[in-house]
């Protein structure tokens, strides 16, 4: 059976030894793109305040900050309030329905008043037991409404909380069933969203239990709260790192079609949910990629890019396309045609996001186009002939370490074609000479003094192009005026074998005992 985890990627002809390290560069995406997203919506669990039906009798953020006193007391509180639970289900006489209910609402407005709730007090309470006997069938949309509420606020907690939710897995994943009102499924969905956006060891439980096909299928109405938050949770559930997940979830019958829809129609808040679905589903599977590309995916995603200036919206949106380019080798040669409209369309965006004043918009978009730059030499002119390269050789010399790395990716594939026979690149000449011509070799050159192992290759790699390349022999001469000599010389004995061989061999074959003779 083939591998479904990102087996290659398509990005750096100027150098061959970083292909086992650019083959888990999808990946590795993953994983960082769920911090990035944390800083964009705050954190991968989320609490509940608000219930899904909108109502929530909780004070807003005048609340959430908790002295030591009140959380003594909000403690001590939860505590009665789990006790309070315990008697109620006991209780089998007339109106025991409502004190169970009554009984619930108050542990959940507890559990919602703070930013950080006293989920420990709770727990050490015995509340999960309690709320999963709440969540029995046949019991009434309101109890199960806010039984769910409380556990969506437990699982928020730290990990060894979040894993307590253990034994109401089950029940929640039975609740997302299509006999089960919106309101109820949409808070077990966010529950298990919270459980999901643990770890890895969780997720693994969620999917075995079958939780995938309950929440794929609530992705497929058109509109709606539980339509968000199925997403937010399968973004959650498929994040990795085995792919299985993701490749089970795009096979789902509709959810593809769904997908589309909601990029093409849906409001910004549910374009984003549905946007981090396909991040992870490209970055991680690529059956999924496969089956993206050959879909207008690709089409959506930069019109998105084209229209919004949300940037919750734009970095998932930027990810995927990037994911996508990356993904599939076929992209490039059968999708982004230069000359067709949509190809034009992707630069058109990622000049725009290259443009932007946000750094995570510009490494995503300079990253998505040195995966074009990869490409064939009509992809190469293209990107050469847009606004995209002065853009590009501003930020070399200006940007974050982060950004200037990815560009340089960018500004070394404009110069190369596929290997020869010797191993070494060919040279785009007439790119080459223009880049340097406009000052991009300091910027190599400063990547080589870096201390960041590929962009110190990266930066050699591109001063063996200008050595061998530049007419008349003059490389030699423009690496020394750049001090570029001193900065190949400190890796003649680095521990990196690769570096340190590199770097003697610039030196003696174009530094050596003869250099500068004839002057």
């Amino acid at each position: 059976m083939a591998d479904d985890s990102p087996a290659s990627h398509r990005r750096d002809p100027i150098k061959s030894s970083v292909g086992n390290v650019a083959a888990q560069r999808r990946r590795q995406n993953a994983v960082t793109v769920g911090k990035e997203r944390r800083e964009s919506l705050v954190r991968a669990k989320r609490l509940c305040r608000v219930g899904p039906s909108g109502d929530g009798d909780v004070p807003g953020e005048e609340n959430d900050m908790v002295t030591d006193e009140e959380g003594f007391l909000l403690d001590a509180q939860t505590s009665s309030a789990v006790e309070d639970l315990k008697s109620a289900i006991a209780y089998q006489g007339k109106g025991a329905m409502q004190k169970r209910v009554n009984a619930l609402r108050e542990l959940r407005r507890l559990l919602s008043k703070s930013e950080f709730p006293p989920v420990e007090a709770a727990l050490k309470a015995g509340a999960i037991p309690l709320l999963v006997q709440c969540l029995s069938f046949g019991s009434p949309d309101e109890q199960l409404l806010e039984a769910a509420w409380c556990l969506t606020n437990i699982a928020a907690g730290k990990p060894e909380e979040t894993k307590a939710l253990l034994p109401a897995l089950p029940l929640l994943i039975a609740h997302l069933g299509e006999k089960s009102s919106l309101p109820v499924a949409e808070q077990c969905a966010w529950a298990l969203g919270n459980v999901a956006g643990e770890g890895e060891e969780l997720r693994n439980v969620l999917l075995s239990q079958g939780a995938l096909p309950p929440l794929a299928r609530m992705m497929l109405p058109n509109k709606g709260s539980t339509v968000r938050t199925a997403a937010w949770a399968l973004s959650n559930l498929i994040k990795g790192p085995d792919p299985k997940a993701a490749t089970e979830l795009i096979k789902v019958d509709g959810l593809l079609d769904a997908i589309l829809r909601h990029l093409r129609k849906s409001d910004e808040e549910l374009a984003t949910e549905v946007a981090w679905v396909v991040v992870y589903l490209s970055a991680l599977s690529n059956f999924a990629t496969g089956v993206l590309v050959k879909s207008d995916a690709i089409l959506l995603l930069v019109e998105r890019l084209a229209t919004s200036n949300s940037l919750q919206l734009l970095i998932p949106v930027l990810r995927s396309l990037g994911n996508l380019v990356a993904g599939d080798s076929h992209t490039t040669s059968t999708v982004l045609i230069p000359g067709h409209e949509i190809t034009d369309g992707v630069i058109k965006v990622l000049v725009k996001c290259l443009k932007s004043d946000h750094r995570i918009l510009k490494k995503e978009a300079s990253w998505v186009l040195s995966n074009i730059a990869a490409g064939s030499i009509e992809h190469k002119q293209l990107i050469y002939s847009s606004e995209a390269v002065p853009l590009l050789l501003r930020l070399l010399s200006t940007a974050p370490f982060d950004i200037r790395k990815e560009v340089a990716y960018v500004l070394g594939n404009l110069c190369v074609t596929p290997s020869g026979g010797d191993g070494k690149p060919n040279l785009i000449e007439e790119h080459l000479v223009s880049l340097v011509q406009r000052g991009c070799l300091s910027g190599f050159i400063d990547l080589v003094r870096s201390a960041d192992i590929e962009a110190a290759r990266l930066g050699l790699q591109f001063m063996e192009l200008v050595l061998r390349g530049m007419p008349n022999g003059d490389g030699p001469k423009l690496v020394e005026q750049e001090d570029g000599i001193d900065a190949v010389e400190r890796y003649q004995f680095h521990e990196n074998e690769d570096l340190r061989n590199m770097a003697n061999g610039l030196v003696d074959k174009y530094f050596g005992e003869n250099y500068g003779i004839d002057e």
